[in-house]
């Protein structure tokens, strides 16, 4: 059974176990605990600066932490949040099983738990985010229509064991399994990081030569990494690379014709909702224990004139370009 299925079966009852009441700070605001992944992450700081704009928009408080990509911090900043009696806790988790504990606390404290972005063995109160194995399959099948369905593909994984990493690894290995033409030459983890990736790429461009036709990164700042790196090599111009996130320096660059392709997150509307969500929990309000908003794949062919601004939707992360 896959994480999101068994969010499903779990979510509900995680919810109806939930019976803490509202621990509002002495200026009457709502108090919600925030633990990030890494704000090194342009990603990631999308997503805080969506949420702290709605939290001063929603007359709500935040206490935001980086867990600089450790479990073990992760779950200690849940605890002081646990402490301090906040009314709830958004989780940006670092892990799919590490980083349950914090969720098993927080909820054993009374203290619903709002996971975005990422997901987490544990159920918790509500969970906003998109589908990673979608990232996955349209990255590759972009990739794969580039290739006429036949090539050799080089995969930089995410934070093994993070959701995103697994998810977007199986929506990718689905596409693959269509297409026999294609084979893997190599898959490795270069944890979400620019400088890791380049490296990366420059030992693949040493093994392999030729041989590679194109890489899928599982994140824009592995895709730039793969980019320069082949730049440098002279090699660019024969290797497609397609990533995820659409943040702002790779969408320039997929409107420069340098990174083939980008699979748009929406940051902003996730840390939205997941204050939203969070918000309607403390006041005891309806709200959608599971939400998914759609990945989109941007070429190209999306990216219009320089000098405009984004799209409804895209606002705030191009400013350079506009998107179809």
């Amino acid at each position: 059974m896959s994480l999101k299925k068994t969010m499903l079966a779990c979510g509900a009852a995680a919810a109806i176990l939930w019976t803490g009441c509202a621990r509002q700070s002495s200026s009457g605001k709502p108090v919600i605990g925030v633990s990030l992944l890494n704000l090194s992450s342009e990603f990631i700081v999308e997503l805080n600066k969506a949420m702290e704009a709605e939290a001063r928009e929603l007359g709500v408080r935040l206490i935001v932490a980086d867990s600089e990509r450790s479990a073990e911090r992760q779950v200690q900043q849940v605890e002081n949040f646990v402490a301090q009696k906040v009314d709830a806790i958004i989780l940006n988790p670092c892990e799919v099983e590490a980083s349950s504990p914090a969720v098993d606390k927080a909820l054993a404290a009374g203290i619903p738990v709002i996971n975005v972005n990422s997901e987490t063995r544990s159920a918790p109160t509500a969970f906003v985010g998109s589908h990673d194995e979608e990232a996955g399959r349209l990255a590759m099948e972009f990739i794969a229509g580039r290739l006429n369905g036949a090539g050799n593909v080089v995969i930089m994984q995410g934070f093994l064991g993070q959701a995103a990493q697994i998810e977007r690894d199986q929506g990718a290995h689905e596409v693959l399994a269509r297409y026999p033409g294609m084979k893997v030459l190599a898959q490795r983890a270069a944890d979400w990081d620019r400088a890791k990736s380049m490296s990366l790429m420059e030992n693949w461009i040493q093994s392999y030569g030729d041989r590679i036709n194109a890489v899928f990164a599982h994140n824009d700042e592995m895709g730039m990494g793969a980019v320069l790196a082949l730049e440098q090599a002279g090699r660019k111009k024969n290797v497609i690379v397609a990533s995820v996130d659409a943040i702002a320096d790779a969408l320039q660059a997929v409107g420069d014709g340098r990174l083939d392709a980008t699979v748009f997150q929406d940051a902003a509307g996730q840390g939205k909702t997941a204050v939203e969500t969070a918000l309607k929990i403390v006041r005891k309000q309806p709200y959608d224990k599971q939400v998914f908003i759609p990945f989109r794949l941007i070429t190209k062919d999306h990216m219009l004139v320089r000098g405009t601004i984004a799209s409804r939707g895209l606002a705030g992360l191009t400013p350079t370009w506009k998107i179809l």
